[in-house]
C-alpha cells in the first residue's frame, strides 16, 4: 500500500504551508533546517523559531546587492538576525517597497563559509510559491520530532527530482472562437501541482511541417484588462488572428505571469517602476533575476501534442534558444511588433536593451 505523498507532493504541500506562514522542514545532505517565507511570518511563529536557535534571513545576491549586504555565494546571501529584530524588520529587508523613504536598512552581518544549500532551496521555494524571494532559515538537530509534535511539512530535497517536469494532458474540446471557429482548447496540468497551462489549437495543423506558434505568458492586466503598461494583449490578439487566417496554429498559454514571479510581485515590480526603476531594475530590487519563467512547459506542451517544428512567433531570442535546447526545432522566427504606445516606449527600450529583445 502506498499512501504516503512523494517528493514532488510534498513540495506542492511545502508551498502551501509557506504561503500559509507555516514553517516547513527542509533536509539535504545530512542537514536539516526549518525555513518559513519571510512574507507570511507571524511574531509568534518568529519567537518559536528563534527559541530553536539561531536564524539567518535567507535573500538572493540580486536583494543583497541593492541592500549593499556581501553576498559570500551566487545562490544565497545569509544575513544574521539581530537580537532585536522584529517581522517589521523582516519584511523591510524582503520587501523593497519602502527602499527610498528608508533607504539605511544595515548594518548587515552576512554568514560566510558553510553550507548555503537549503537556504537557496528555501528561496526557490518561496519564488515557485510566488512570494518574495526571503525565507528565515534555523538550523535544527530534531527535525523528526519537531515534524512529529507540530505537524510540520518534511522534505527530504533531491536536486535531481527538483529540476523534473512532468506535464499530465488533462482533457481537450471544442472552442469555437472570433479568429476562427475551428478551434480547441487543450489543458496540461504539471504533477508538481503548479497552476495549470493551455494550449490553443487552430484548425488541424500538421504534424509533419513546422506550425506556427506562440509562447505566451498569462498577462492579466494586459490581455484582460487591456494595461498599456505593456505589449501582451496586443500580442496575443495578433497571435490568434495571424493563426486564424492562416487556417492553423499552436498558442501555448502558459501560467507564468510577471515573467514566472506572479501577479502580487508583478504589482510590487509596476510599484517599484512609480518610484522610477526600470523592468529589470524592480525584479532585481525584488530579489527576481530578469526572467524566472520556464520555456521548458512550452516545449513540453508542444511534443506530447506531436509537434517537433514551430515557425515561432516571439521577438525574445532566449525563447528560441530554449525551444532548441529542449528538442523543438524553430524553423523560423516570426517576429511580432505590436501595441507600442505612450505607456509603454520606456517598457519595451528597456527589454530590447537589457533583455535583447528584438525590437
Amino acid at each position: 500500500m502506498t499512501l504516503a505523498p512523494n517528493q514532488t507532493e510534498l513540495l506542492a504541500r511545502a508551498r502551501a504551508d509557506l504561503r500559509m506562514g507555516v514553517p516547513v522542514i527542509l533536509r539535504l545532505d545530512g542537514r536539516d533546517v526549518l525555513a518559513a517565507a519571510a512574507e507570511t511570518l507571524s511574531a509568534g511563529r518568529l519567537d518559536s523559531l528563534r527559541a530553536l536557535g539561531d536564524a539567518v534571513l535567507a535573500i538572493t545576491p540580486r536583494r543583497a546587492e541593492t541592500l549593499k549586504a556581501r553576498a559570500y555565494s551566487d545562490q544565497v546571501a545569509r544575513i544574521e538576525l539581530p537580537s532585536d529584530a522584529d517581522t517589521r524588520w523582516i519584511t523591510s529587508v524582503a520587501d523593497p517597497a519602502d527602499d527610498l523613504s528608508h533607504p539605511m536598512k544595515g548594518p548587515f552581518r552576512t554568514c560566510r563559509g558553510g553550507d548555503d544549500a537549503l537556504e537557496a532551496h528555501a528561496i526557490a521555494l518561496c519564488k515557485t510559491a510566488q512570494l518574495l524571494p526571503s525565507a528565515l532559515v534555523v538550523e535544527t538537530q530534531d527535525a523528526d520530532a519537531l515534524a512529529l509534535s507540530h505537524g510540520l511539512t518534511q522534505v527530504h530535497l533531491d536536486p535531481a527530482t527538483l529540476r523534473d517536469l512532468h506535464l499530465v494532458p488533462v482533457v481537450h474540446a471544442r472552442l469555437p472562437m472570433q479568429v476562427s471557429e475551428a478551434g480547441r482548447l487543450h489543458i496540461f496540468r504539471p504533477e508538481d501541482g503548479g497552476e495549470e497551462h493551455y494550449a490553443v489549437e487552430i484548425g488541424r495543423p500538421s504534424r509533419n511541417e513546422p506550425v506556427l506558434a506562440r509562447l505566451h505568458s498569462a498577462c492579466f492586466t494586459g490581455d484582460v484588462l487591456g494595461s498599456l503598461k505593456c505589449d501582451c494583449g496586443p500580442q496575443l490578439n495578433a497571435a490568434l488572428a495571424a493563426m486564424g487566417a492562416g487556417g492553423a496554429g499552436v498558442l501555448l498559454y502558459l501560467n507564468q505571469e510577471g515573467r514566472g514571479i506572479g501577479l502580487a510581485n508583478k504589482m510590487r515590480a509596476y510599484s517599484l517602476q512609480d518610484q522610477g526603476f526600470d523592468t529589470v531594475e524592480a525584479n532585481h530590487r525584488l530579489g527576481f533575476e530578469d526572467d524566472e519563467r520556464d520555456f521548458r512547459i512550452g516545449s513540453e506542451i508542444l511534443k506530447s501534442m506531436g509537434f517537433s517544428q514551430v515557425k515561432l512567433m516571439t521577438n525574445n531570442p532566449r525563447k528560441v534558444a530554449m525551444m532548441e535546447d529542449n528538442g523543438i526545432t524553430v524553423a523560423e522566427r516570426v517576429p511580432l511588433k505590436v501595441g507600442e504606445g505612450a505607456h509603454n516606449a520606456a517598457y519595451l527600450a528597456t527589454k530590447a536593451k537589457k533583455s535583447g529583445h528584438l525590437l
